[in-house]
């Protein structure tokens, strides 16, 4: 297949971009990116001068909270936890799938095509919750880093989930250790926060991770009620306390990263560890905004993520590049990031952090994860760098999505799944949520 005619952004090392280039794709994979007089295949896509960029890479989303998006409007994370802790007990595997369905659709339709989920809410008495989540990504036909996230530490314990939500150290080590048997290179060991994991359970689940091969994620510094919690019962600062447990490491990321100490992000460079930058969530939980420029210029991986759709009511990844932009030149004026810079925190840097290197570039041999987004539309005209005019007009929707060579979005419709359809059933599992 030989996609013709489009502006590409290739995101490589040299920062390549083809005005009027094309991509040759065969077997799933880039075969040739260039410009000028394109080589012949049986098959061609005209894409009519699209800007065609890897596709992008989402490092950390909370799938089901589709179900309960606008609560606790104005409550920062603690109490927005406490508050949808009650209402997310009731999740169940129907209500887990329509979800994930919802999620991934919207992700897909901002020209995501790789998603890390940290799912860490199992219910007593539930089951396949993880493997709903598989199979929506499966048919709308996205690429699912799922995790088998966890929490051990009750309200009764001196956590911050209800006790009815917490499990077991060797339930979760077991799940765990199944589900990566089950989907070799789909899972990831994830307790979910200082707050609501002890110790114990990050030190036995990075064991166990490091037996198997798998990486590890956690919520790390989002707030300034984590740092104040983590003082008083270890006296120590998140990012310290993580430490003293073998999380800084080249096998683990952390999401939000906002209250890092510049000795915190030496050590995050010093390490590999990776940081999931989630700009909207961040600003609509009022928790602040991540040290991005320094992470970055300290070569710690960062990417972008979405977060939870109760955190951030917009599953949209393009839309985070823009914000990652702004929130960046908010902190440190108008040169504190460019529109490439972000771009490449959404392609290029999620790879790094998900440890993938055959994403988030358009390069020969990499997988053929294309995103095409027509410029011919409004909010374009006009734009003389179309780049930057895709990204600082944003949100988009993307005219064409390629996973691994094969369509999963046609002229901005999802090919496999009938998008009013999973809005449907979305809605029905939603109102048993209701407040």
């Amino acid at each position: 297949m030989l996609l013709t005619r489009a502006h590409i952004v290739t995101m490589d090392d040299a920062g390549s971009e083809h005005p009027d280039g094309w991509i040759l794709v065969s077997g799933g994979r880039v075969e040739a990116v260039g410009g000028g007089a394109p080589p012949g295949a049986d098959e061609r896509v005209d894409l009519g001068g699209a800007v065609v960029t890897p596709g992008l890479v989402n490092t950390h989303h909370h799938l089901y909270q589709t179900l309960t998006r606008a609560r606790a409007q104005e409550a920062d994370l603690f109490t927005w936890l406490k508050t949808l802790y009650p209402v997310w007990a009731g999740i169940d595997e129907e209500s887990v799938y329509a979800a994930a369905r919802t999620g991934l659709a919207e992700l897909a339709l901002s020209g995501c095509t790789t998603i890390f989920d940290h799912h860490y809410v199992f219910p007593r008495g539930t089951s396949g919750l993880v493997e709903a989540e598989l199979r929506a990504a499966d048919e709308l036909g996205v690429t699912l880093i799922a995790s088998r996230g966890s929490m051990d530490l009750g309200e009764s314990d001196g956590g911050l989930p209800p006790d009815a939500l917490v499990e077991d150290l060797d339930t979760i080590l077991a799940e765990t250790e199944r589900l990566a048997q089950a989907y070799p290179g789909k899972i990831v060991a994830a307790p979910c926060s200082p707050f609501s994991v002890t110790g114990r359970l990050m030190e036995e689940s990075a064991e166990l991770a490091r037996r198997l091969g798998l990486v590890l994620h956690t919520h790390l510094a989002e707030t300034v009620e984590e740092e104040a919690y983590c003082r008083e019962l270890h006296g120590c600062t998140p990012a310290d306390y993580v430490e003293s447990l073998g999380w800084l490491a080249d096998d683990v990321w952390c999401a939000h990263c906002v209250h890092l100490a510049p000795g915190d992000i030496a050590r995050f460079a010093a390490t590999g560890t990776g940081v999931a930058h989630c700009p909207t969530s961040n600003l609509r939980l009022g928790a602040g905004v991540a040290p991005v420029r320094e992470l970055v210029d300290a070569n710690v991986p960062v990417g972008l993520g979405v977060d939870g759709s109760a955190s951030n009511e917009r599953g949209d990844l393009l839309f985070e590049v823009k914000q990652a932009l702004l929130v960046a030149r908010g902190r440190g004026g108008p040169e504190a990031m460019t529109v490439r810079e972000a771009l490449r925190l959404g392609t290029r840097g999620g790879a790094a952090v998900l440890r993938r290197d055959d994403i988030g570039s358009l390069e020969p041999g990499k997988q053929a994860d294309i995103a095409a987004w027509r410029t011919d539309v409004l909010e374009l005209a006009g734009a003389a760098d179309p780049v930057a005019g895709l990204v600082l007009s944003a949100p988009h929707r993307v005219d064409r999505l390629y996973v691994g060579g094969e369509e999963v979005v046609r002229d901005g419709r999802l090919v496999h799944a009938d998008e009013d359809e999973i809005a449907r059933h979305q809605r029905a599992q939603a109102r048993r949520f209701a407040p």
